[in-house]
């Protein structure tokens, strides 16, 4: 029970970085996520977070266009 409450609390904090999720939708996320967290144990915990690390990479590297490298600014002349 206190762990529902702590993903809750959590996910209402986090829901305030996350695009298109309000705090009641966060709670519900991180309600779901203390129960997903008890069910996979810690081999599936850390495969979870692997898949999620490998996922943000390669979002970032199709985010950034192929002809203009990060960093690099266009030419003002």
């Amino acid at each position: 029970m206190i762990g529902k409450l702590i993903g809750a609390m959590a996910g209402a904090k986090l829901a305030d970085n996350v695009r298109g999720v309000s705090g009641p939708g966060g709670a519900l996320l991180g309600v779901g996520a203390a129960a997903l967290a008890r069910r996979l144990g810690p081999v599936g915990l850390i495969a979870t977070l692997a898949g999620g690390y490998a996922f943000k990479r390669y979002r970032d590297k199709r985010t950034t266009a192929p002809g203009n490298p990060a960093g690099v600014r266009p030419s003002a002349n």
